[in-house]
């Protein structure tokens, strides 16, 4: 007789968090769920978040982390296309093209799971859920990191990445009625064993990376000709800043919703731009899940 699996019958509301490519971490965190027999019939998700939670939603799972398995350092660099008006240094419409070939141009509506991407408008100040429309354009919207990509305009609005104001969006999920609530924060505290492995791997050989350019660009601009640790440039000032709100952001959603299951992605998984790295963070992702739903089996509230 076949074992019992932990979530076998339970339905799940997911929310997943934003974080650049450790937003690849998702994918490891649904598997983990559907092989522990969860349901998966809500998601809501903040930018990288959004986009793996979106193409799930679609079907197309498999498709996207085949692709992003391959991928290397001068792959993403081919991916981008730059831009000096609008906002933002990177248009993002060769990222979203790439993905409209994998996944098919659709709507929200006809998605096999709930699904909503959480943007914000940035002219009014305010929080924007996306659950109807294109969802590729709701990805776009959710994933325009300040300064990094252009805002998206979008139904009279100019939009830009979720995290800025919900980096772990929960409320959107609550009118689903699920027996768990998961969130996947992939801006967890630092694992010193992650930077110990990071060591030992040897690293993509080739261009500089789509970050080391916009670093470049951006810290010669301002003028910070020589920048460092103890005197960072304009560009890591700018990331580390956001790093810092939205960890503070996610620490006030989850005492506040305080959902039954917390999978907490040490935000040293890999740099925001690795994507490269995929199936390591993958990996970690589905490591991370099943040993927090191994946790609630035996009695506690989170793996947090």
């Amino acid at each position: 007789m076949s074992e019992q699996k932990p979530l076998s019958g339970k339905t799940v509301s997911l929310v997943l968090g934003s974080g650049g490519a450790r937003g690849l971490a998702h994918i490891g965190v649904i598997r983990a769920l559907e092989d522990a027999g969860a349901e998966i019939e809500a998601i809501a998700g903040s930018s990288m978040g959004a986009l793996v939670g979106g193409i799930h939603a679609a079907g197309q799972l498999q498709a996207y982390e085949d692709w992003v398995c391959g991928l290397k350092q001068s792959d993403v660099l081919s991916l981008v296309d730059w831009s000096f008006a609008g906002g933002g240094l990177i248009k993002g419409r060769k990222i979203i093209g790439k993905l409209e070939e994998l996944v098919g141009d659709l709507e929200i509506r006809d998605l096999k799971i709930d699904f909503t991407a959480v943007a914000v408008d940035i002219e009014q100040g305010r929080e924007v859920w996306l659950d109807r429309g294109s969802l590729f354009d709701a990805i776009r919207a959710s994933i325009a990191i300040p300064g990094i990509f252009t805002p998206h305009r979008y139904r009279n609005r100019v939009l830009v990445d979720g995290g800025l104001l919900n980096p772990i969006p929960v409320a959107p999920t609550l009118r689903c009625m699920t027996n768990l609530t998961m969130v996947a924060d992939v801006n967890g505290p630092a694992d010193p064993k992650l930077d110990e492995k990071e060591n030992e791997t040897e690293k993509d050989s080739g261009e500089g990376s789509v970050w080391d350019k916009l670093r470049d660009f951006v810290d010669n601009f301002a003028g910070d000709k020589d920048p460092s640790e103890t005197q960072p440039g304009l560009f890591a000032v700018m990331m580390r800043s956001l790093d810092t709100m939205e960890a503070a952001l996610t620490r006030q959603h989850l005492a506040i919703f305080q959902p039954d299951l917390v999978v907490r992605i040490p935000k040293n998984a890999c740099m925001v731009h690795e994507f490269h790295r995929a199936r390591r963070v993958i990996d970690l992702g589905a490591g991370l899940t099943r040993a927090a739903i191994e946790n609630k089996d035996k009695g506690y509230p989170d793996a947090g």
